[in-house]
Formats: C-alpha cells, structure tokens, sequence
C-alpha cells in the first residue's frame, strides 16, 4: 500500500487505484498522470488497503478491481457509500456479467468499465464521476446490455456478489480452507456462502454449482478452467 499526497496546485480529481496485480496498477497509474487534471493519490492491493487509503484519503475517485483479496467488491462499495459518501466507486474488471453489473451499480458503483477500454475513456469517466455528475457510466458490450435490460427484476437476486467470488474461486479448483484465505473469511462462512448458492442455482454439488452458474452466465467458462 502506498500513500502519495499531492502537493500545491492540487489536481481536481484526486485518485485511488485498487488492483492487486502490480504491472496493471502500475500501468492504470501511469495513464491518468499524463492528464494534468488527474493524480493517483494512492495504490492498493487489497480490498483491506482500498478501505484504509479512502479512509484516510478521502479521494474523489476509488479505482476498484472486482476481483482482489480481502472483502469483497459489494463489501468495500458498501462501506464507501456509507461512511466516505464523498469518494465515488469506479469498477474496472475483466467481467462484464449483467448480474454484478446490477448488483454493483445498485449498491452504488458510479460507473463499470471492462479493461479493454481505451485510454482517454477511462480518464473521461474518472473526471465525470470525480466531478461529482450523477450520471452512471457504463463501458460493457451490447450483449451484456441486452442481460441488463432481459433480467433486470431477477438477476441482482440470484446470487451475491461474495456468494459469486466464492463460486468463481470454487470453479479454479481452491479447497473452503484456501477460499477462507484469500478472502479472509472463515472457512463456516465459506460453507455458509456455497450452501446459499446452491439453493439459489438449484444445485446439488460443487460442480453443479459451477455448470449453472456458467449457463445463467454469472461465471464465463474461462473462469472454469
């Protein structure tokens, strides 16, 4: 976890970048400061370090990954909304499932933009959302919009954003030991989260588990592998 505090002649958009691969952060970090009107006031690698640098920060912009150890994205959006309402959320991730896309914007995410945009898109969404405009900015394909707009009574029920983190490390073959660790949780709410999931996907089994979740594209069958 760094901590850069910017000097005089503060850039109006002060932010902070949550990734917990270092060559992306790095490399989200080196994008917006060729803006002049942006500056990365902080980094993080864990969701734990994402809430401690906000809180501490206050930054106009949170830069949040989906998917990073420590509490989950639904978790730290939450607790950002609640006590730092002044700081507004940015999901950036690979995955683009209409359900953590309702389910994150319901809680109060600003904007969910896939890794694959470009450049001057991700600095154009940070300014508008450091801005404070209360438009909600979405980067995702035209599929996903077409999910949104088919299951948007049912889908942000289905299964919770931390009940499709356990899922999605279930479906990389971790055992409830090492899912508690990377989540830091308890391996009893690591079962408690597997048996709420199944109910909600009918599932018998682990695997069961995994196939419906994939067929109600909650997971992608790369995450399977």
């Amino acid at each position: 976890m760094t901590d850069a505090g910017a000097g005089a002649g503060e850039p109006q958009t002060r932010v902070v970048v949550a990734d917990d691969h270092t060559l992306f952060r790095d490399g989200l970090r080196e994008l917006l400061e060729t803006d002049p009107g942006c500056a990365v006031v902080g980094e993080a690698a864990t969701s734990d370090e994402a809430l401690a640098l906000v809180a501490h920060l206050h930054p106009d912009v949170l830069l949040l990954d989906v998917e990073m150890p420590g509490p989950g994205t639904a978790v730290v959006i939450d607790r950002v909304r609640r006590d730092f309402p002044r700081t507004r959320v940015i999901v950036l991730t690979m995955h683009e499932s209409a359900a953590i896309v309702q389910d994150l914007l319901a809680r109060g995410a600003y904007a969910f933009l896939v890794k694959n945009i470009a450049g001057e898109e991700l600095i154009a969404a940070v300014h508008s959302v450091g801005r404070g405009r209360n438009n909600v900015l979405l980067s995702v394909s035209r599929e996903t919009i077409g999910d949104l707009e088919s299951h948007r009574d049912t889908t942000p029920a289905l299964v919770s954003q931390r009940e499709l983190d356990v899922l999605r490390l279930v479906a990389q073959a971790y055992s409830n030991g090492q899912i508690a660790s990377r989540l830091g949780i308890t391996e009893g709410t690591v079962k408690r989260h597997l048996t709420n999931a199944y109910a909600k996907l009918d599932a018998v089994s682990r695997v069961d588990a995994i196939r419906k979740a994939v067929a109600a594209r909650l997971l992608s069958p790369e995450e399977t592998a």
